[in-house]
């Protein structure tokens, strides 16, 4: 085949370090677009990020050159430095060390997207703990608890 041909649909969840709440609306509404920039920088595109006061989640279809490792731990780097150079009162502002995430199928998009986009309400019902763990044990995915908190 001449070409390559993809449809690598992520969903990508991190939170700030310890899970300070520091993203308040005024940083989230110009953090969220700086941080699809930097996504569409690294050639992927950020169908929608979004997240309460601690953690953030987001949808992308992300390109298949570079790795996902790569792409999230710039996308770390690049915001938190953004935000330090931003918002002098966050100095502090850091994201927790690694990530979870999960592969989306094109039938499943819309709801991931509508997940993504009532995260405030849905954290009125159910702690970051709580929904991190649902995710791990819906995706099978294999932890010890010792190290998710710490």
């Amino acid at each position: 085949m001449a070409h390559t041909y993809t449809n690598l649909l992520v969903h990508v969840v991190f939170s700030t370090k310890d899970r300070v709440p520091l993203l308040n609306a005024e940083l989230r509404t110009r953090l969220f677009p700086y941080m699809g920039g930097i996504i569409r920088e690294l050639d992927g595109t950020a169908l929608l990020i979004n997240g309460p006061n601690d953690h953030v989640h987001i949808l992308a279809l992300l390109p298949a050159k570079t790795s996902l490792s790569e792409i999230v731990g710039k996308l770390k780097a690049n915001s938190s430095g953004w935000v330090h150079r931003e918002f002098s009162g966050k100095r502090n502002f850091a994201w927790q060390t690694g990530y979870a995430a999960f592969t989306v199928s094109h039938s499943q998009k819309q709801s991931v997207l509508d997940y993504i986009a009532n995260q405030e309400e849905h954290h009125r019902k159910i702690s970051f703990k709580e929904e991190f763990l649902a995710f791990l044990k819906k995706h099978e995915i294999g932890y010890d608890k010792k190290y998710l908190w710490e």
